[in-house]
């Protein structure tokens, strides 16, 4: 008897066509490495990222400071692997903050349409418009810089571009057969909206979600290099804007998180890009 064959459900697709991209992978294995190095490093090197462990502006590969020190003599590989940490953490933290206003609002809007609709895209509106590092660095100057107000910051000022692709997805499914079967049914609005709607919606939404890290790690890194970046808590960030005077004398201190910036916004973008890729049905059948 021949064997029944049961297609894949969309999801296992998705991860089979993400594991066959291999940007995907790269970046994939790019953020895995920049992950336990922040993770695991400042374990296994039990230092003090403040701490003065050598003459100020020692060059990298010197016998004191593998990537030399910065112009108060503080050892740049600890603060690098230090400040991972709170860049990493930041960045997730707000991106996480922004997609859930994104995605609460804008189901609102999608879903209910009318008044509602109007009054929340009018909040957008007003929230796009403004000049979001302006916006922020008002912010974290009100309540002082510390991590916690520059996540909140961060958050606050970019979640209406998720706000926006969830009304259109909402707007996409709120008319179609399964959730008018749901209201038949007599659904909730919560149910329907939670239950329903957003999973069906969720693959463009996880993919702007990926990409809002990458978009925080860069916000919180200009608000650090403008002077605003909490100074008792070491980040990638706070490393550049510190030396920021001395970046011809001590290129080092300024290079070496600028690279670890890069290769971690790049490699969440590939990931994204993958997860674009993957999650498309139009893109699948190509």
């Amino acid at each position: 008897m021949t064997p029944h064959y049961q297609p894949e459900g969309p999801w296992r697709e998705a991860l089979r066509m993400f594991a066959r991209n291999p940007s995907a992978i790269a970046g994939m294995l790019m953020l895995g490495a920049v992950l336990l190095v922040a993770l695991g490093g400042p374990w296994l090197m039990g230092a003090d990222p403040f701490e003065i462990t050598a003459a100020p502006m020692t060059p990298p590969f010197s016998e004191d400071a593998l990537l030399g020190t910065d112009y108060l003599g503080r050892d740049v590989l600890t603060t690098l692997v230090y400040g991972g940490r709170a860049t990493l953490l930041v960045g997730a933290v707000a991106a996480f903050l922004s997609v859930a206003i994104g995605i609460t609002l804008g189901a609102m809007a999608g879903y209910y349409g009318g008044r509602v609709d109007a009054v929340l895209m009018r909040v957008t509106e007003f929230f796009q418009v403004l000049p979001a590092l302006l916006f922020a660095m008002v912010v974290v100057t009100l309540f002082s810089p510390t991590l916690v107000t520059i996540t909140l910051a961060i958050g606050v000022v970019s979640w209406t571009g998720t706000a926006r692709l969830t009304r259109a997805e909402f707007m996409k499914y709120r008319s179609l057969e399964f959730v008018r079967a749901e209201r038949a049914i007599g659904a909730s609005h919560a149910r329907i909206i939670w239950r329903v709607i957003l999973p069906n919606a969720l693959p463009p939404l996880i993919v702007s979600a990926t990409l809002a890290i990458g978009s925080a790690i860069l916000f919180e890194a200009a608000l650090s290099f403008l002077g605003l970046g909490d100074q008792n808590r070491m980040s990638w960030g706070l490393m550049i804007g510190a030396s920021r005077q001395y970046v011809l004398s001590c290129w080092w201190a300024v290079a070496f998180p600028g690279a670890a910036i890069f290769v971690t916004v790049l490699a969440v973008s590939l990931i994204g890009d993958g997860l674009n890729d993957a999650l498309n049905p139009k893109l699948r059948e190509r």
